[in-house]
């Protein structure tokens, strides 16, 4: 997920976080802000077992998908391994932004989750914390050992904020002008997906997007990719990419604040009722967007 930070990393974390960029919206999840805090207050070298770990962490995205889910489970592993301490939790809290920038698949997720779990306390920013392991737990299907008030606050918004995105009413221009809105899709199965232009994770999944909408569309399958970004950087990469699904501008912010949108990418699955069927918190791969669908009667 991309997200945008209050400050710059601190030079050990950096090279985790290279190549994440920024957000207008607040943060509510923003399990990097409590890393880079570890790092800036705690001056101490990566130690030998550490820093292979980081460095691995920082070419993730420079990885094939295959390559990528294996990698993520190593790290995991490696990681839950290492011995209690502020290099253990700072690792955690990079690989669980990471983790979900893929299929990393629910045993290794499960991994970081319990990992994250146990270092918890010892994070800054504890809310914004407890805030990343409730998401995991809800949207990735995992569990976590852990019943404390700002964990259960946590879960609290989670159901608050999908009830909010239950059947959203909107509407937004595409980039010829045409207006478009969930309510005049009725009998469609719709994605609505929240991107930008500089977002790694969006990037990678746009083409598996476009596969599916050229697929699925003759069935009634509609990509609604909603973006902030700059019109006209839009329409340059749009063209050059030559994506046919309809691209939305939310240039006041309205629709990504609607869906309680604290990172991207993000994709909302609503059927053919206009009802809410699934969402993902992060990049999908093409096998996974499938297996959303087919929750939607698409297959």
């Amino acid at each position: 997920m991309e997200f945008r930070l209050g400050r710059q990393p601190g030079s050990r974390f950096r090279g985790i976080v290279k190549g994440m960029k920024t957000r207008y919206v607040p943060i509510t999840c923003a399990i990097l802000a409590a890393a880079a805090a570890i790092s800036a207050q705690t001056p101490v070298a990566p130690s030998d077992q550490e820093q292979p770990i980081a460095d691995r962490m920082g070419q993730l995205r420079s990885l094939p998908d295959d390559e990528w889910t294996v990698a993520v489970g190593q790290l995991a592993r490696q990681i839950q391994a290492l011995p209690a301490g502020a290099g253990k939790q700072r690792l955690i809290a990079g690989l669980s932004s990471l983790a979900t920038e893929g299929d990393a698949g629910k045993e290794t997720l499960q991994v970081v989750a319990d990992t994250l779990a146990t270092v918890i306390a010892g994070l800054p920013e504890e809310q914004r914390v407890y805030d990343t392991l409730a998401t995991l737990v809800r949207y990735e299907h995992l569990r976590a050992s852990v019943d404390v008030p700002k964990y259960r606050a946590a879960m609290a918004k989670l159901e608050a904020d999908d009830a909010r995105r239950l059947s959203p009413q909107f509407t937004l221009r595409d980039l010829q002008g045409g207006e478009w809105s969930l309510e005049a899709l009725r009998g469609k199965v719709v994605l609505v997906n929240f991107w930008a232009t500089w977002c790694p994770p969006c990037r990678k999944e746009m083409p598996d997007m476009q596969a599916l909408y050229e697929r699925f569309g003759p069935r009634g399958f509609v990509v609604l990719a909603v973006t902030d970004d700059d019109a006209g950087k839009v329409r340059s990469f749009v063209a050059e990419r030559k994506y046919t699904f309809p691209v939305l501008l939310d240039s006041e912010h309205t629709v990504n604040q609607l869906f309680r949108v604290a990172g991207i990418p993000k994709s909302f699955l609503y059927g053919r009722d206009g009802k809410l069927v699934t969402q993902a918190i992060d990049r999908r791969t093409s096998r996974q967007f499938l297996e959303m669908l087919k929750l939607a009667g698409l297959d």
